[in-house]
Order: structure tokens, then C-alpha cells, then sequence
């Protein structure tokens, strides 16, 4: 019972699942667990769909935090945190992205404390931060379909430069006409040597 209270069971070649639901029923009514997992679990669909929904629906995902990649030594996959709570204040879930959150050392990223401390931070306020945490009701999770991906929630930063149409087509008409110059320049150069060899 304890792994199919959702009315399956996870797939036996996808097991992540398996564990949430075994961590889920020894969780104190009044406990915490976080547990790290490949990104997979969160959109894909058949029997994961039906258990992300059964854990939605009677409101135990509190947060879901996406890491960035190459933290764990023999992967440099990007993984993520679900944090589930039996007792919950509200009937939303937080999405953090914290896959920006991280230095570089040696030959992987690591978590410094500030990057800690900010997802900390976050995960206590439990409030909306542009392009890197948005509080979403579980109605809304479930009209996306049960997907709890963090990038289908919060907002990608627009790190694009701005491009001055204007300054650009001017740099583009002094190349052109500086092209020209060069042109007959090269042209006269040729006239004169075609003119010393008769």
C-alpha cells in the first residue's frame, strides 16, 4: 500500500518515484522531506503522471527546487529537490530555480554558501522572485497537466543584449560605403598595373 496509494505503482525501469512514495508514507505529519532527483520525474507521463497528480491533489509538495547540473560526482545531469510536507499552510507549490546557483571548482559546480543561503531563504519566504521562484496554486498544476518542471513555471532571465536598430543600420552603411572605397581603389590599383605591363 504504501508504494500505490496513487493507484500505481511507479514503472520498475523509472524507480525514483518508488522512493517518494515510500519516504511519503514514514513522514511524520509534521515532517519534512527533501529528496533529490533526476528531472525526469517531474513532466514525464503514464504512471508518473497519475502519482505527481495523487501528490498534488491531496496537497504534499511543498517545493521543487531545480539544481544546477554537474553537482554529484558520476553524473552532470541537472538535478532537482522535491520537498514534501504533510501539513501544509497553503495548497500551492513553491518552484525555485536555482540552476544559475553555483561556482565553478575545479571539475564541477559546487553550492558556495551565499547560493545556499538564497534557496534558504527562498524556500522560507515561500513568495514570488523574478526569474528564480514563483508560488503556483495546485489548481494551476493541475491544468498543465500535473507537470512540476520548475522552467514551466518560473520565468527565464532575458539575457539577450539589446540591439539599437538604428545604430546598427548606420555601422551598416559606413561599412558598405567603406567596402565601396576599397573597391575603386582596388580598381585604379588594377588599371595602373594592367596600364604598365603594354
Amino acid at each position: 500500500p504504501r508504494f500505490s496509494p496513487a493507484g500505481v505503482l511507479a514503472p520498475k525501469s523509472k524507480a525514483d518515484l518508488a522512493f517518494t512514495m515510500h519516504i511519503l508514507s514514514w513522514l511524520a505529519v509534521d515532517g519534512t522531506a527533501a529528496i533529490v532527483e533526476f528531472p525526469g520525474v517531474l513532466y514525464r507521463g503514464g504512471a508518473e503522471q497519475k502519482i505527481r497528480k495523487y501528490l498534488v491533489d491531496n496537497n504534499y509538495i511543498d517545493t521543487v527546487i531545480q539544481l544546477p547540473p554537474d553537482l554529484f560526482f558520476g553524473t552532470t545531469i541537472a538535478t532537482c529537490v522535491i520537498v514534501l510536507k504533510k501539513s501544509k499552510a497553503d495548497n500551492a507549490i513553491l518552484f525555485v530555480d536555482a540552476s544559475n546557483e553555483f561556482e565553478r571548482r575545479g571539475n564541477k559546480n559546487a553550492l558556495t554558501p551565499a547560493n545556499q543561503q538564497r534557496i534558504y531563504d527562498t524556500f522560507v519566504a515561500r513568495a514570488d522572485v523574478a526569474h528564480f521562484a514563483k508560488l503556483m496554486p495546485n489548481p494551476d498544476i493541475a491544468e498543465n497537466g500535473y507537470n512540476i518542471a520548475v522552467s514551466s513555471y518560473v520565468e527565464q532571465e532575458n539575457t539577450e543584449e539589446a540591439i539599437d536598430i538604428v545604430a546598427l543600420n548606420a555601422e551598416i552603411a559606413r561599412i558598405v560605403a567603406r567596402q565601396s572605397e576599397l573597391r575603386t581603389a582596388i580598381d585604379a590599383i588594377v588599371a595602373d598595373l594592367e596600364g604598365v605591363g603594354t
